[in-house]
């Protein structure tokens, strides 16, 4: 079941929108399976190109797709469980700011991505239909834990399609 537009804030209506699945897990299936094709059809040398002066370079949009998973993945674990401990935000910007992938490989943070999202699905898989329609807190909105698997599965489209259009054209 596809989530209703008080299950998220108005913030993440792009990202749920991007995903035309009926459920989370199925919107989290079909962007895994969309994303080892894309990212591995991005070359190597364009790993630290940015397509605009002060723009992220393509290690740390990657990067920050990481992050955010992860944030949202604590966030949809703390709501299932009932925690009602409302969750700070996080300044993706400031994430980004302190990163140094000068050593880091294109092809290691494509590796953690794909492993994460195989972590997520699990995560996700785990939830009973009561646990998905949960709902918590963080920065201060409402968010239900079925929205976040959409807003996880949106938010990879979005910067994919980022990616598409400023960096590999």
């Amino acid at each position: 079941m596809r989530p209703k537009q008080e299950e998220y804030a108005p913030f993440y209506a792009g990202y749920v929108e991007a995903c035309k699945e009926e459920s989370a897990i199925e919107a989290l299936e079909q962007s895994f399976k969309e994303a080892l094709p894309f990212l591995q059809s991005i070359p190597k040398e364009k790993a630290d190109h940015r397509y605009a002066e002060g723009k992220w370079s393509v290690k740390e949009l990657l990067q920050h797709m990481i992050d955010t998973e992860r944030i949202m993945g604590y966030r949809a674990l703390r709501f299932a469980r009932n925690d009602q401990t409302e969750l700070a935000g996080f300044d993706e910007d400031a994430y980004v700011s302190v990163l140094d992938l000068s050593n880091r490989k294109l092809s290691s943070l494509v590796a953690e991505f794909l492993e994460l999202r195989n972590s997520t699905l699990s995560l996700f898989r785990g939830f009973s239909e009561e646990d998905l329609k949960r709902k918590g807190k963080a920065s201060g909105q409402p968010a239900s834990v079925r929205a976040i698997g959409f807003i996880i599965a949106g938010h990879q489209r979005h910067h994919f399609n980022i990616l598409q259009e400023r960096y590999l054209k």
